[in-house]
């Protein structure tokens, strides 16, 4: 009788997964999706707790203007003339954002260089015109004669004014990283990061604005 080979059943064959190649030594690659989106959400995390921040000084202010048995008109102590011309130094800046952004992803240098110094110039002229409207306010005896219209404007104006400041310094940051070629598609985040705060800044005034100077 011919003898029999034991039988241990079918080799199973597995699939082998392939690798993904590896990239070459000093090649820049774009960084994982949810690296982006963590820092994009914790942007929107600090503009929220900011709009929050700015939805209570509001509150104060409408609290206070209705609760009061005077309360001045804005053109009795505020430039109007002058602070419509300084709110479209802001929006122009938040247009000029946008193309700058835009440049940066089509790789146009020099074009994303300029528009960001634009961008910041801009943002420091609506600061420095700010400081001589308050400075005019001043003269005219806001404090004096208007004490609690004048506290809460200065609170509530000047809080927008320092995270105009802090946008302007952030902005002025980024430059250097431009300049300095340091905004790769792998760091542009950077950039859109500031983009994202400096068009907060930019909405935040677009209420302010009414609410306090036209109102």
């Amino acid at each position: 009788m011919p003898s029999q080979r034991p039988s241990f059943g079918k080799v199973l064959a597995f699939p082998v997964k392939p690798q993904r190649p590896q990239p070459a030594q000093g090649t820049l690659t774009s960084p994982p999706v949810s690296s982006i989106s963590g820092a994009r959400l914790a942007m929107w995390l600090i503009i929220g707790s900011e709009a929050v921040l700015f939805a209570v000084l509001l509150a104060v202010y409408t609290s206070l203007r209705f609760g009061s048995l005077y309360w001045p008109a804005a053109h009795l102590y505020l430039p109007i003339k002058v602070t419509w011309v300084n709110t479209a130094f802001l929006f122009v800046s938040c247009y000029t954002m946008r193309q700058a952004l835009r440049a940066g992803r089509s790789h146009d240098q020099e074009k994303l260089v300029s528009l960001l110094s634009i961008t910041g110039f801009l943002g420091m002229l609506f600061l420095c015109i700010q400081g001589y409207e308050w400075g005019q306010i001043l003269r005219e005896g806001v404090m004096t004669e208007a004490r609690i219209y004048g506290s809460t404007f200065y609170l509530l104006i000047g809080c927008h004014a320092l995270h105009v400041f802090c946008a302007v310094v952030w902005l002025w940051i980024v430059i250097g990283w431009a300049k300095r070629r340091l905004l790769s598609a792998s760091h542009f985040i950077r950039a859109e990061l500031c983009g994202m705060y400096w068009y907060f800044v930019g909405a935040v005034w677009a209420v302010l604005f009414p609410v306090v100077y036209l109102s």
